[in-house]
């Protein structure tokens, strides 16, 4: 049987190398029009939240339930006695300044994303390495501190909702106006999506770190 995974696998090689895709002729340019229609130059961005919106919903959607299954997962076992952290001085210097450049990097990405390479999904990351970096260099209990103080799981739920809904709104044929090309305050409904994105990852990092950290002594 392995023969015919063989034999299939060097004729779709063979026909890669030799049968080239035909490429269509268009009278106009897919990247100038996708710009055109979202009002913004990363297109990336263009295409992520409006052309194809309705995935980009529930992948948000797959994200929150991510998180929800780890917290249910692991609520029933013992938490970790020992929680690994850096010690020394300096690796914790480098680890706070890691973690500050991550998080300006973070919000630059989240406001500019829709205007440059970024957007509200990679500023999310940066963001959730931030707090990683802060978390293996400070308390735990300082980390769930914040965490309630400044009620970041009912922020992570609400920028949900609101990103559902615009995204509907936004589907259904509601839009904002796209102003002016280039400029920090255009395209549209696209920045306001980017950085409910960023906010939603950014806050769903801290909590999957907060649960780590609790469980397995952080990640």
């Amino acid at each position: 049987m392995k023969w015919v995974y063989i034999a299939a696998g060097l004729a779709f090689y063979i026909k890669m190398l030799l049968i080239s895709n035909p490429s269509p002729s268009l009278p106009f340019s897919i990247v100038a029009a996708i710009q055109q229609d979202s009002g913004v130059p990363n297109v990336v961005s263009g295409i992520i939240l409006r052309n194809r919106l309705y995935d980009t919903m529930f992948e948000v959607i797959v994200f929150t339930i991510a998180i929800m299954g780890a917290n249910f997962l692991l609520a029933n076992e013992r938490p970790s006695s020992k929680i690994n952290q850096f010690t020394d001085q300096s690796s914790i210097l480098l680890a706070r300044l890691g973690a500050t450049i991550s998080a300006l990097v973070g919000i630059e990405l989240a406001i500019r994303g829709h205007l440059s390479p970024g957007g509200g999904f990679a500023a999310g990351v940066a963001g959730g390495t931030a707090i990683g970096l802060v978390a293996i260099t400070s308390s735990p209990e300082w980390m769930q501190q914040i965490y309630k103080r400044w009620h970041a799981a009912t922020w992570e739920k609400v920028s949900v909702l609101v990103f559902i809904v615009l995204s509907i709104l936004t589907l259904s044929g509601g839009e904002l106006p796209h102003g002016e090309m280039g400029e920090l305050i255009s395209g549209g409904m696209i920045p306001i999506l980017n950085i409910l994105v960023a906010i939603k990852v950014a806050l769903g990092s801290w909590a999957v770190v907060l649960i780590f950290i609790r469980y397995r002594g952080l990640l």
